[in-house]
């Protein structure tokens, strides 16, 4: 569960550590005073997005750290951003935002990415704010929350992967679908490219030796000239002479002196070592210089090839191993088009089986899917029986389509919210109230299959009052004895129903706006419950009342399941 939140700089907040407790916390002030600062730093070090206009005024910077206990490590999120608690399951979220843009995120201590940091954040806590419900009224996304609902994640993965081997096949069969007169266009320009390349013969590595050719070639004056004097210095001339050979007359002069000693000896040795070295090295450049062939004709040759080899470069490839590449390419496209009729027939055939295995699996996508609405329904009905919705209809509607890439259902949420009235789509029936109440149902019921620990609901109770707004309290007192809950809330009800309560106020100091959070004592909740009864005024006759719904609120959560938090 989140265990503290620490705030700095955070608009008028400009420095606040909230230390949330177990079940349900409360949040309560008035319009403007701070509250949804709070849920809005929540979300910053969860990875939400945010803009630099988030940090105080005057302020460098901004941090918000959140810490949890009792995470597990085996969370998938976790496991798969290498991201692992102490050991007794504590872990800390911190982002630094900067007034230039930039933003640091840890966990723990060490550095991680802000996606990396919001996929973290979303395995342990889950925001709910109070313009949420505009999801519930987009039906294009009622599918998603049906297969979320129903884990439809493997299914959806092994039908995925069949309709994009149907996809590419059906992609394969229009490539070789063209009409007659453009395949004969392309036929003879394959045909006419192929045959200038198989003229040329390239083979690898061709451009490289034939440069390095042409280089001595242009050079030839100067490398024979070069090679005849390094072989005459080295080798002598016909009377004999050279290094090699004055180098070998002193290695047999200091040979005769090896007895006088180890000096003498040493220096044998290395008059030994040169001598072998001079006398390969003037073979190799004797050979060279015998080697060397030089004629006006092969060097008109290598420039041909060489400018062959440029102008087939400019149309095929940069180099000749592309232009290879280039040329089994044109090949292989120019047998797919000469067979084009017999590849189409076999791709067809493949194709009609590849369709039955999609259709096959989109049924059984979609009779799963249908097996979890029916669920669903029963559990979003429950739900809204408790909150006080006893006349709601509620069902899931199926429209078979053609299979695309999220299978053959095209799903709308539908309800009636009075006796006698047909289903309809939500946006047109709903509330804002009404409205409010199906989007809590709907969390509580997702929440229950999730290990998110910690559920944040910011003004979950708009549209709410009386009798409903008992209701929704009454329901978030239940919820918070699996979870943790936090409940920002201008009602009463569900202050009062709050096992923890804080109180936000805003204020002035040393000429700046500033917002505190406090955590109220049971007198404190009395006086906050009477101001949100009766406004700024506050009657003995009020706080007898808040004192009276603190009594109920407690006597309702000594009933439940587990007692009082």
């Amino acid at each position: 569960m989140l265990q503290l939140l620490h705030i700095e700089n955070i608009a008028v907040i400009e420095r606040a550590d909230i230390a949330f407790a177990r079940g349900f916390n409360a949040l309560t002030g008035e319009t403007g005073a701070g509250k949804s600062i709070v849920i809005d730093s929540l979300g910053a070090v969860l990875g939400q997005r945010t803009s630099r206009d988030l940090i105080r005024t005057g302020a460098p910077k901004a941090l918000v750290s959140a810490s949890f206990d009792g995470v597990d490590a085996s969370l998938p999120a976790l496991v798969e951003n290498g991201v692992t608690p102490e050991e007794d399951g504590m872990l800390l979220l911190q982002r630094e935002l900067s007034a230039d843009g930039k933003n640091v995120c840890r966990v723990n201590g060490r550095p991680i990415t802000v996606t990396q940091l919001k996929a973290v954040g979303a395995a342990l806590l889950n925001i709910h704010g109070q313009h949420e419900g505009t999801a519930l009224l987009d039906e294009t996304q009622h599918l998603a929350y049906l297969d979320r609902f129903g884990h439809m994640e493997p299914r959806l993965a092994e039908y995925g992967a069949l309709y994009a081997t149907l996809s590419a096949t059906r992609r394969e069969i229009e490539a070789l679908q063209m009409d007659e007169a453009e395949k004969a266009r392309r036929v003879d320009t394959l045909r006419h490219q192929i045959a200038e390349l198989e003229r040329a013969e390239l083979h690898e590595g061709e451009e490289e030796a034939l440069l390095a050719r042409r280089n001595i070639l242009r050079n030839g004056e100067k490398f024979i000239a070069a090679v005849t004097e390094a072989d005459y210095c080295l080798n002598g001339g016909d009377e004999g002479g050279g290094a090699a050979a004055a180098i070998r007359q002193a290695e047999d002069a200091m040979r005769s002196l090896r007895g006088l000693g180890d000096e003498f000896v040493a220096l044998s040795d290395r008059l030994e070592s040169l001598y072998s070295e001079a006398y390969d090295l003037a073979m190799t450049v004797r050979d060279k210089r015998e080697a060397f062939d030089f004629s006006p004709e092969e060097l008109d040759a290598v420039e041909s090839r060489a400018d062959l080899l440029y102008r087939l470069k400019k149309k095929y490839g940069g180099t000749v191993d592309e232009m290879l590449d280039y040329l089994a390419r044109s090949k292989d496209e120019l047998d797919r088009i000469e067979y084009a009729d017999d590849r189409i027939a076999q791709l067809e055939k493949k194709y009609a089986a590849q369709k039955d295995a999609v259709a096959e699996a989109a049924h059984a996508l979609s009779d799963a899917r249908r097996a979890a609405a029916k669920t669903l329904e029963a559990e979003i009905l429950r739900e809204l029986r408790e909150l006080d919705m006893p006349k709601v209809r509620f069902a899931i509607d199926f429209q078979p389509h053609d299979p695309d890439s999220s299978g053959m259902d095209e799903v709308r949420f539908l309800m009636s919210a009075n006796v006698g009235e047909e289903l309809k789509p939500i946006h047109k029936i709903a509330s804002g109230g009404e409205l409010a109440r199906i989007m809590l149902a709907m969390k509580n019921v997702f929440a229950a299959q999730e290990s998110i620990m910690t559920m944040v609901f910011d003004e979950v109770d708009t549209g709410v009052s009386g009798r409903a707004a008992q209701r929704v309290a009454e329901k978030l007192a239940k919820v918070s004895r699996e979870k943790q809950v936090l409940c920002v809330t201008h009602l009463p009800q569900l202050a009062a129903m709050a096992d923890t309560h804080f109180s936000v106020e805003k204020g002035e100091e040393n000429g700046r706006t500033l917002t505190r959070v406090t955590k109220l004592d049971r007198s404190a909740r009395a006086k906050e419950l009477a101001r949100l009864t009766g406004g700024e005024t506050v009657s003995e006759t009020m706080l007898h009342g808040a004192e009276e719904l603190l009594d109920a609120a407690e006597a309702f959560k000594a009933a439940l399941p587990g007692g009082c938090a």
